[in-house]
């Protein structure tokens, strides 16, 4: 390749420099540093390389009981598997530790790398090499190296064989632990949801890597000692007493397995560790201050004086590096210690980062759909719905032309010399064709016979081709109309999956200062209250989730926390739902919401055609979510079984939409169409619906092609009404969406036309139907709908002409059950503002 081309294309460098293009850089970065500069930029580089490599030679060195040593291939398996980038300087380093142990294991510990590292090549070549074979492959290595040594030794006898294979089950062992923890300390695991179980192997990780550490003194301090309570220290101020107690033993354990004189050291360090992570509230210092005390007090009853000074000194020494260690070790490790405020933190940014991206992901997904919307738009507002236009009229002058005109002995007469005037005749028969279809020759004007001599011809040529014409715009007509549902059905997943994203953003706000004003005033009436999580704190959309100790036979959420946070948000909060989450530990998660302001008493009445059993009218009463409750009817046409049907799913497919977010003009459209596509026929049904919104009363109507519907207040009754066609009919319809403030003890009347339209058409129907609510004088709506209905049937003298069907809602205020809590010294919350 040329130079050229490298500079036209200078991508293709860097694919064929590969690993040197980046060395490369590297080096020139490296020459921009300072001298100085250069072996820090190099340590923060390697860092994980140069820790491993450490933790590698210590556990070469490391022991039990003077002969075994299976810290080493287990920790080399591990790293082979997961690290492989550092097998070799790890490798080199396990080596190295291992010649500083005693004689057998400085052979013993490389023939066994040796040996798993074969084995590992092996399966890799016939591609079984898996993280869970490790384990079996390091038994297999230890327990052979270790009967080889034992074959070749002065003598043979039962303790030799289960030290052997004591050595070889430990190093199975440690290789399970070394692989739930070795991923945690270089960061390839990325959650922060640590299992007690990994924690637990971690500080065993540790506690092996001290052991390496053992016979070390510097001015007769012990090294191990040193680095075992600086240890402890920081899980104590991390965890508190559990924890630095848990470390404390675990730790102490495998120490005096290394070293049997020092077994008194689990004991103390169990104790100090406990008595630190009691003071843990007084942070560094009141750490400190437990361990030193624990520490010497123990001390003071295992050891000689001077032992005792010098266990102090080492105690001291590990509070220096504890106290000159930076705060972000402490959060680092807190992150990963289930309970503590930086896991609760680091899981509180973790949820908030994916539900950004959540967020963020479902909000390109509705521009997708919006840009697709669009492209569909155009592409319906390009094809009308078809007429009769000039490419149409060519299209049957052709077919005529070439049909009968072709061998016609007066072709260069009428369509050259007469163009015009057979081009008009020709027009006026197409209009003569579509006005009625089944036009005979003799029913065609006489000058026509005068001019064209195969009329008989012309006149088939054309029928055939308008009934040809007809079926082609019906199905244009229907690719018209299927673009354009999809066209609004694209439109609207858009803007459900636009509500979706801003509902994920409002979510993803933390309140911490609201969740700790609500923990303050119930733990100051007593309560145990154990999590609260503050999902949303918008008016009317109040949701929080309550984790407290459940007593079986009293309702606090009701009777207390209800009320008490009714007081605190100023808004009334009711029990949304309660589940023993955790019935060992007597905890039960409870789900606060908002409360409505208004609840809806409903009530219905119908009757068939004729008296027959199936109406051709639906209605439903149901809640469509975030509390809107939807009171809606439907009139199929006609009556019967297809009636109903029409009308059934017409209601069905528009709470669907409704509930899913989607807009009402927009679901109204929708149901429109799909009832279109659905059926070649005229079919139709009216939609009557009310949308009330249950905390303010404002209630919406949607009316297409139904009967007014009423009010009644008091003794007045409003007609509500909207004139616009049944859905079904025509693609353009045309949605009328009528808004209203209802009261408390307002009544709604909604009917079909089997009801408004029984008085005939030489009454006012509507003045007629105000009368006769007015005579009503009950209040339960299940009374007013069988009042109505049967004064309607009494007024037709007992015949039913039409399906008749009343629905009655009556608002209401929704009276708690309980009065709000107030606890002195808690003033109202304050809301943080609604993410738009």
């Amino acid at each position: 390749m040329d130079k050229r081309n490298l500079v036209m294309f200078p991508g293709t460098e860097a694919v064929k420099g590969g690993a040197g293009s980046i060395r490369a850089r590297v080096t020139e970065r490296l020459g921009q540093l300072s001298f100085l500069q250069r072996p820090i930029h190099f340590l923060a580089a390697k860092k994980w390389m140069i820790l491993l490599t450490f933790m590698g030679f210590l556990l070469g060195r490391a022991m039990i009981l003077g002969e075994l040593s299976p810290f080493a291939v287990a920790y080399f398996a591990v790293i082979a598997f997961m690290r492989r980038d550092y097998l070799l300087p790890v490798g080199v380093a396990i080596v190295a530790g291992s010649l500083f142990a005693s004689f057998p294991v400085a052979w013993m510990v490389p023939a066994e790398i040796l040996i798993f590292y074969f084995m590992m090549r092996g399966l890799e070549t016939y591609e079984r090499a898996e993280l869970s074979y490790a384990p079996l492959m390091v038994f297999v290595s230890t327990f052979f190296v270790n009967l080889f040594s034992v074959l070749i030794g002065p003598s043979i006898t039962w303790y030799s064989m289960m030290m052997l294979t004591l050595n070889a089950v430990l190093s199975f062992v440690l290789t399970l632990v070394f692989i739930q923890a070795i991923p945690v300390l270089t960061l390839r695991k990325k959650s922060y949801v640590l299992r007690n179980e990994e924690i637990l192997c971690i500080i065993i990780l540790l506690a092996s890597v001290m052991t390496g550490a053992v016979g070390w003194t510097v001015q007769s301090l012990s090294v191990e000692h040193v680095l075992s309570r600086y240890l402890i220290l920081l899980f104590a101020l991390v965890g508190g007493a559990p924890l630095g107690a848990s470390v404390g033993v675990v730790t102490g354990l495998i120490l005096s397995l290394a070293n049997i004189s020092a077994f008194s050291q689990m004991s103390l360090l169990a104790f100090s560790g406990m008595l630190a992570g009691m003071l843990k509230e007084g942070k560094k210092g009141g750490v400190s201050l437990g361990m030193l005390l624990g520490a010497t007090i123990l001390s003071i009853y295992f050891s000689n004086p001077g032992e005792v000074m010098i266990s102090t000194w080492e105690t001291c020494a590990a509070i220096v590096l504890f106290l000159i260690t930076p705060k972000s070790v402490m959060q680092a490790i807190g992150k990963y210690v289930p309970g503590t405020q930086d896991h609760t933190r680091s899981q509180h940014e973790y949820a908030k980062r994916v539900r950004d991206l959540t967020a963020d992901r479902v909000t390109q997904f509705s521009k997708v759909f919006r840009q697709l919307s669009q492209s569909f738009g155009q592409t319906s507002g390009v094809m009308q719905p078809p007429g009769r236009q000039t490419e149409e009229m060519n299209h049957f002058m052709n077919a005529v032309a070439e049909g009968s005109c072709a061998t016609c002995y007066k072709r260069n007469q009428c369509w050259d010399m007469k163009f015009y005037q057979t081009y008009k005749y020709m027009t006026d028969m197409m209009t003569s064709i579509e006005e009625n279809p089944e036009l005979e020759a003799k029913d065609l004007p006489p000058e026509w016979s005068r001019i064209c001599a195969k009329k008989e011809e012309v006149l088939g040529i054309l029928k055939q081709q308008y009934h040809l014409y007809q079926h082609d715009m019906q199905w244009k007509r229907q690719i018209y109309d299927s673009r354009h549902l999809v066209a609004e059905q694209l439109s609207g997943v858009s803007q459900v999956m636009e509500d979706l994203a801003r509902e994920i953003k409002r979510e993803s706000q933390t309140m911490h200062i609201q969740e700790e004003q609500i923990r303050e005033a119930l733990q100051q009436l007593g309560l145990s209250i154990q999590g609260i999580d503050i999902i949303s704190l918008d008016s009317g959309q109040v949701e929080i989730e309550i984790i407290h100790a459940y007593t079986r036979g009293y309702d606090e959420c009701r009777k207390i926390i209800g009320p008490l946070l009714s007081d605190i948000i100023g808004e009334h909060i009711a029990v949304m739902e309660e589940t023993l989450t955790h019935p060992r530990d007597g905890l039960a998660t409870v789900r606060f919401g908002s409360a409505k302001t208004f609840e809806i008493m409903t009530g219905v009445a119908a009757a068939a055609k004729g008296g027959d059993i199936l109406s051709g009218d639906s209605f439903s009463m149901v809640e469509l979510g975030n509390g809107t409750f939807a009171v809606a009817l439907s009139d199929g046409m006609g009556n019967g079984e297809r009636a109903r049907l029409e009308s059934s799913s017409a209601l069905n497919i528009l709470e669907q939409l409704l509930q899913s977010g989607m807009d009402e003009k927009l679901a109204i459209k929708s149901v429109n169409s799909i009832l279109m596509l659905r059926s070649p026929d005229e079919i139709y049904a009216t939609v009557d619906m009310a949308l009330i919104d249950q905390y303010t009363a404002q209630t919406t109507f949607m009316k297409i092609g139904s009967t007014p519907s009423f009010i009644k207040r008091g003794s007045d009754v409003i007609p509500v009404s909207a004139s616009n066609l049944p859905i079904g009919i025509i693609q353009d319809i045309e949605v009328d969406l009528v808004s209203l403030q209802l009261q408390a003890g307002d009544v709604l009347i909604m009917m079909t036309d089997g009801i408004y339209d029984a008085p005939g058409y030489a009454v006012n129907k509507e003045l007629w139907m105000k009368r006769l609510i007015q005579e009503v004088s009950s209040e339960d709506p299940q009374e007013i709908a069988d009042c109505l209905l049967e004064k309607v049937i009494r007024y037709q003298q007992n015949q039913i002409h039409d399906d008749m069907t009343v629905v009655v809602g009556r608002v209401d205020h929704f009276h708690p059950e309980w009065s709000n809590v107030h606890v002195p010294g808690f003033a109202r919350m304050e809301r943080p503002r609604t993410v738009s």
